[in-house]
């Protein structure tokens, strides 16, 4: 595969991101003349920047709102419908919102499941990427919250926010196994974000393979995303920018 054909494949899995609470119009701008441009799959922002990046953003290109704290998820299932709600309100296309872990044994348990579903009821329908947060989960944790999640019906399983360690390639591999057992057995076809500390080219090819190893069919931005604010520069360095 050629270097522009590959890079044509990840913008299309690329969810460009900037969380940034103070952003200024010209950032917002910036980055909804870089998804234009290169067709990225979705921009990701925050509920309070959705009115602006829809005035400016390119028809067929996502709004990803992260809803609810962030990067550390609230304790409350009803906070959590409520700030879903609201995002779905601002017009997203998608929500990503965090899961947060607790550092117990009973984690996952009866409250992240109400979490969960206050998730996807509020959701509306629209795509609901679960933020796991991997780093701070050993491998018991991880494999049952992530199944936890796909059985609430959860589009995606999101690897972390990227505030609190990135995504390592076990963590990546882990949730494509899950998502492929939970296919195997259930209806619909749901998928992974890869996202944390990815901002090279060779990065995104390693994590996108692992997942592929696992399950090819977790592939195109209905099933793989990468979220990221940094790897567009790199693709476009090495790839598009010098056609």
């Amino acid at each position: 595969m050629s270097d522009t054909m590959e890079t044509r494949r990840i913008l299309d899995l690329l969810d460009l991101t900037l969380l940034d609470m103070d952003a200024s119009e010209r950032d917002l701008a910036k980055v909804c003349e870089l998804a234009n441009r290169y067709r990225t799959a979705a921009v990701c922002v925050f509920p309070r920047h959705a009115g602006f990046v829809r005035d400016h953003l390119d028809e067929g290109i996502a709004i990803a709102l992260v809803s609810g704290d962030f990067p550390r998820g609230s304790d409350s299932p009803e906070e959590i419908f409520d700030a879903v709600e609201e995002a779905v309100s601002k017009g997203a296309d998608e929500i990503d919102c965090v899961l947060e872990p607790r550092g117990d044994d009973s984690f996952p348990g009866e409250l992240e499941l109400a979490k969960l579903i206050a998730m996807r009821e509020a959701a509306q329908g629209r795509i609901l990427k679960v933020i796991i947060e991997t780093p701070l989960l050993g491998e018991r944790q991880l494999r049952a919250v992530t199944r936890m999640a796909l059985s609430t019906g959860v589009d995606f399983v999101k690897s972390c926010t990227g505030r609190r360690g990135g995504c390592s390639d076990e963590a990546a591999t882990i949730l494509a196994e899950e998502v492929s057992r939970h296919c195997l057995s259930f209806e619909g076809n749901p998928g992974v974000k890869i996202s944390g500390g990815i901002s090279k080219r060779e990065d995104a090819e390693r994590l996108i393979a692992l997942v592929n190893e696992e399950d090819g069919s977790i592939s195109g931005s209905d099933r793989l995303r990468i979220g990221t604010s940094s790897l567009l520069a790199d693709l476009v360095d090495g790839g598009l920018g010098r056609n």
